[in-house]
């Protein structure tokens, strides 16, 4: 059977798609995306890892994909209408902060994007990761150096 007729009579209007296999179709696929999520997400290049108060509170590290958002907003949105410094860890965020709309909680709000109550999307990083920008030049640069010059 055809997932959705396609053909029209004169005076009919088009068919719906059949809803509930669109919906067990979808369910198969959160099953299948949720089945392959790793147990905790590696950052990668030029992500903050922000990890101020997150262990401490029994949570893992947050993820937090910079270039992700960067290609979406311009600097000045974040770091200027919303306050973020220009240092990882160099402010003072928590979940009261975030659930009253300051900082993450601005977007993150349920209407622009999903709300704070989905904590694993953000506190994905595993566990031990410090507050940094993961393999940003800087680290690169700053390591061999704090090594007394070998690499």
């Amino acid at each position: 059977m055809a997932f959705c007729d396609v053909t029209k009579r004169e005076g009919e209007t088009m068919p719906k798609p059949r809803l509930r296999w669109l919906a067990g179709l979808a369910g198969v696929l959160l099953l299948v995306v949720a089945a392959g999520l790793p147990q905790g997400v590696r950052a990668e290049y030029g992500d903050v890892v922000i990890n101020n108060y997150s262990e401490a509170a029994g949570m893992r590290p947050v993820i937090f994909p910079h270039w992700f958002h960067r290609i979406r907003f311009r600097c000045k949105v974040c770091h200027a209408d919303l306050g973020f410094k220009f240092k990882a860890g160099g402010n003072e965020i928590n979940m009261l902060k975030i659930i009253d709309g300051e900082f993450c909680g601005a977007c993150h709000n349920g209407e622009i994007a999903w709300s704070p109550e989905n904590c694993n999307l953000c506190h994905s990083g595993k566990p031990g990761l410090k507050t940094q920008i993961h393999k940003s030049t800087v680290q690169t640069l700053v390591a061999p150096v704090q090594a007394g010059g070998k690499k």
